[in-house]
């Protein structure tokens, strides 16, 4: 009687899986660190943009699989790392990418900063995953109410080095006040800072543009939904 809801299980993670441009395998975490890295090296920037709109409907819906978590997935990537996608996320603490996506040990490059701002540090970071570790998209995750983005709509002195996080969002946000009649003035400003940041990456790094030219690369936007925990493509 033990083993019927293991069989369960195991079809409903099946099926699951079997709509998703990866494997079963990535999903389930089942292959071995050889076969994995060589997935990971086929997974287009198309592929890789369903999969993780794939785990985020799963965690939208509760039925998150939480693939990648085990002793074997971390021996197997110990000695080398393939993240499928990179992401530039906010720091908030609301935002958990690896959580949002349902991703596990080893799938994501997460590079998280207040404001998912594309500092110098950032960039560097996302050449490294791009043209080193191969991922083929970045995504640039922000998320509703951000703090640094109402920050910046509000023009007041900030302390410390915390002014340089609002100094690279004041752009967005003057683009957005000149042009906007939307009285979401929040909402609209998170979503001109991570257009922003985007044409900020695609423009500010030699080794993201050759990329992006040459069909290696998508840089694309979305936003976060705090209160449902929906992830929106927006550019």
């Amino acid at each position: 009687m033990s083993q019927v809801p293991s069989l369960v299980k195991r079809r409903y993670l099946l099926k699951l899986a079997a709509g998703m441009m990866g494997s079963i395998s990535f999903l389930t975490g089942a292959a071995t660190g050889g076969e994995q890295q060589t997935k990971h090296n086929s997974i287009s920037s198309e592929q890789a943009l369903k999969l993780l709109l794939d785990g985020n409907q799963r965690f939208v819906r509760r039925k998150s699989i939480h693939p990648h978590q085990s002793r074997e997935r971390m021996d197997s990537i110990a000695q080398m790392q393939r993240p499928f996608a990179a992401i530039l996320s906010c720091a908030d603490s609301r935002v958990p990418a690896e959580i949002i996506f349902d991703c596990g040990l080893g799938d994501l490059f997460v590079v998280r900063v207040a404001g998912n701002v594309a500092c110098e540090s950032a960039i560097g970071s996302l050449e490294y995953a791009t043209a080193v570790l191969g991922c083929q998209i970045i995504l640039v995750l922000g998320h509703q109410r951000c703090g640094a983005v109402i920050q910046a709509l509000q023009e007041q002195p900030i302390s410390g080095r915390m002014s340089l996080i609002v100094e690279n969002i004041k752009p967005a946000v003057d683009i957005f006040k000149c042009a906007s009649t939307s009285k979401n003035l929040v909402d609209g400003a998170v979503i001109a800072n991570i257009k922003y940041q985007v044409q900020k990456l695609s423009e500010s790094s030699t080794i993201l543009t050759r990329l992006s030219r040459q069909g290696q690369l998508k840089i694309i936007g979305a936003r976060y939904d705090l209160d449902t925990g929906i992830v929106s493509i927006i550019s």
